[in-house]
């Protein structure tokens, strides 16, 4: 099990930059992965960003080139640097972690609040 907790949401205008943090209650080398997801008003909760197994990267559409995705396992955070933030990221931000055990089971943060807005 893992307990997830993200910071870093707020209030930015567009064309902005906002960085969240996602900090483990253990150690994450060994989790299956970890990654970003929003969720809108009205809409989906969507995947915004991913380290796979094998630390590989992977983006939404929407995002690939404005987003990164990093870690830092000695401090077991997990962070999303979001920059030309457009009206349309606003969501809900979920720090997501997935561990193996019968199945890959699931874990979530409690969200943090991204809002772009002039």
């Amino acid at each position: 099990q893992v307990q997830l907790v993200e910071s870093g949401g707020g209030l930015v205008q567009p064309g902005g930059s906002l960085k969240l943090s996602c900090a483990a209650s253990r150690s994450i080398f060994s989790i299956y992965s970890m990654g970003w997801y929003r969720q809108a008003p009205g809409k989906q909760r969507e995947l915004v960003a991913i380290f796979t197994k094998g630390r590989s990267t992977n983006y939404a559409d929407s995002v690939k080139g404005r987003f990164t995705i990093s870690r830092d396992n000695a401090k077991n955070t997990v962070y999303l640097q979001m920059n030309s933030l457009k009206l349309e990221d606003t969501a809900v931000y979920y720090c997501n972690a997935k561990i193996r055990s019968t199945n890959l089971d699931d874990y979530w943060g409690q969200g943090t609040q991204v809002t772009v807005s002039s």
